[in-house]
């Protein structure tokens, strides 16, 4: 009796349209129907995500995204391709993530906040909040920020630690790195809050020896990795494998893993950071999984 009057019920609300919901698609499920993962973010972060001069999208980031790619290629089975979308707000991003709009947005700082509606990566970068200035007009410090304009991208780390440290500091909104480079060196801003490594890459668009980073701490350190939809642990995991192994690869000296490192945070990349530095991070973040084995390993050379 019982049963059958389950059964009347859920007939009653199917016909008012109140159907019990179907099961949303994992990001798995759409990428084998599909063969494309999407990525979001911004075209102006040297060196993870940016336009050269030929306007081709390249960057440690996007390097990454085409590792994953690959990982998950061998899972499904078939051919998978990154589709880019530009999305310069992170505060627009981030709900997009969330909701399945978008399945990977990489180059992100971790904060516990953002963790509680994404689901992060293993980190394969190390930053924190510098401000890039001219040399000899500001130290960097709390005190010398008093009343000075500092360009700071809408909702990002930046704007809410210079807030922090400094609340008497002027924030001037900017709407990319670009422009807010453009706004220091015609004397708008007299700083630029913003991620260390992305302010480093882009010392190159002005004068190494008339700009720098200060202070030489960062005010907060954080993670930089990658973040997927919630509730995809796959997808997540195949993520994280690919990253992992890239780390692995790095330590060991593995060519290709190398070659794609160095290009961006190496000696001879847009960061110019010792490798024994890059190692001794990976090293740290690996510590924390298991080790990934890299099959016919090829050293790189010296």
């Amino acid at each position: 009796m019982y049963k059958q009057r389950a059964i009347a019920l859920l007939g009653l609300l199917a016909t008012l349209g109140f159907a019990p919901a179907a099961s949303a698609e994992t990001v798995i499920e759409k990428v084998t129907r599909t063969g494309v993962i999407t990525m979001g973010g911004r075209v102006d972060i040297i060196p993870f995500s940016y336009l050269n001069d030929k306007k081709e999208l390249v960057g440690y980031s996007q390097d990454v995204a085409d590792l994953i790619a690959a990982e998950v290629s061998a899972y499904v089975g078939k051919p998978v391709a990154i589709q880019f979308q530009q999305v310069n707000n992170f505060s627009e991003l981030l709900p997009e993530v969330e909701n399945g709009q978008i399945d990977l947005a990489c180059n992100t700082q971790f904060t516990w906040g953002r963790s509680m509606f994404v689901d992060y990566s293993v980190p394969y970068s190390l930053s924190g909040i510098r401000l890039l200035v001219k040399k000899g007009a500001l130290k960097g410090t709390p005190e010398s920020l008093v009343g000075k304009r500092v360009g700071v991208l809408p909702n990002s780390l930046g704007e809410a630690m210079i807030k922090v440290v400094q609340p008497q500091a002027v924030l001037v909104p900017i709407t990319g790195i670009d422009e807010g480079i453009d706004d220091l060196i015609a004397g708008k801003v007299d700083a630029i809050a913003g991620d260390s490594n992305i302010l480093a890459g882009n010392i190159q668009r002005v004068s190494g020896s008339d700009y720098h980073l200060a202070p030489d701490q960062p005010f907060a350190r954080y993670a930089v990795g990658c973040i997927v939809p919630p509730d995809n642990s796959k997808f997540r995991s195949l993520v994280n494998i690919a990253i992992a192994k890239m780390l692995q690869g790095y330590v060991v000296g593995d060519a290709k893993y190398t070659a794609i490192v160095n290009k961006w945070l190496g000696p001879q990349g847009i960061l110019e950071l010792p490798p024994a530095l890059i190692k001794d991070y990976f090293r740290m973040v690996l510590l924390n999984y298991e080790q990934v084995p890299i099959a016919n390993s090829s050293k790189a050379t010296k």
